[in-house]
């Protein structure tokens, strides 16, 4: 059962301004806002998102890591702080083709030392196509990515489509328009999808993922809901075109626990979760950044440190 939030929780999910905010153009013109949190001296990681979602909203995991390292948030195009701009842009190569132009100007804007990527869902499916092709990132690790290689089961097939056309199918009919920023939380809270939210958690989605209507009374979705269902129709395709054997970094994918029934990585095959070298959190859905964020930093960083004393030493 969800827990309604106090307002203790929900001065706990308060962000801190960016130490600082720099517009990226990607290569069709879109601008992509980054931001940097934390601590410029460490290590740097670069953070994204979930379809529909924000990378602010992930606060409650990226919160456990400014202490230490230089974090840098970007929301997909049409996400979040960006502006929304065409549909017909809104793809999944297109995102791929945006991360290339991304770490470019975080390079630009903020200095040039090697990135770690940190991604869930969406912006973990994107990362991995993209590191198929070039090299990005230093590392990356993967919160339960939309992957499903060449090779599987007609079986897996069938339910990662399904599964994609559904969420395609719910996000057409996704109400867009609220009166208060509380009445999109409690909807959060009564979901069963998010049951599983550290409390005061709905109302900082609600805060990053709905912005001020036109007219000013009331508020919508900073990520139109034809765009997201988009997202989710395509997402199938894509996929399947993951090749996990041209990946050209280290690569970590941490999933979730594989019983509930909204998580995608139980899908990849015993060969396929070598590669990726895998892990699960128990007791955890999708969006398992948001309901163990401490479990899931502790799996990261017995991955990342290896990789962080490389960097340092220079090797």
């Amino acid at each position: 059962m969800s827990q309604s939030p106090s307002p203790t929780d929900s001065r706990r999910w308060k962000i801190p301004e960016p130490l600082a905010v720099a517009e990226v153009r990607m290569t069709d013109g879109t601008p992509i806002i980054l931001r940097r949190h934390g601590n410029p001296a460490g290590p740097r990681l670069v953070l994204s998102h979930a379809n529909g979602f924000s990378a602010d909203a992930y606060f409650p995991f990226w919160s456990l890591l400014i202490d230490r390292f230089d974090v840098v948030l970007y929301d997909i195009r049409n996400h979040g702080w960006n502006p929304t701009g065409e549909q017909q842009a809104h793809t999944i190569p297109t995102f791929v083709q945006d991360i290339a132009s991304i770490a470019r100007g975080i390079d630009q804007h903020f200095g040039t030392k090697p990135k770690i990527g940190i991604f869930h869902s969406v912006s973990a499916q994107t990362a991995v196509l993209q590191a198929a092709e070039r090299a990005a990132f230093s590392a990356l690790v993967l919160f339960d990515p939309v992957l499903c290689p060449p090779g599987r089961s007609p079986q897996d097939l069938k339910k990662l489509e399904a599964t994609m056309l559904q969420l395609g199918k719910a996000a057409r009919k996704r109400q867009e328009r609220f009166a208060t920023l509380e009445e999109f939380a409690e909807r959060l809270r009564r979901a069963s999808t998010f049951k599983l939210l550290r409390p005061g958690v709905a109302d900082l989605i609600a805060r990053t993922t709905l912005r001020r209507d036109a007219d000013g009374t009331g508020y919508e979705l900073r990520c139109p809901r034809e765009y997201e269902a988009q997202i989710s129709e395509e997402g199938y395709q894509w996929a399947r075109a993951v090749n996990l054997d041209r990946l050209s970094c280290p690569t970590k994918a941490i999933g979730a626990d594989p019983t509930q029934p909204f998580s995608f990585l139980p899908s990849v095959d015993l060969s396929d979760l070598l590669i990726l070298d895998y892990d699960f959190i128990p007791d955890t859905t999708h969006f398992l950044q948001l309901e163990q964020p401490e479990m899931c930093v502790v799996l990261m960083l017995e991955f990342l440190e290896p990789h962080l004393a490389a960097l340092s030493s220079g090797s």
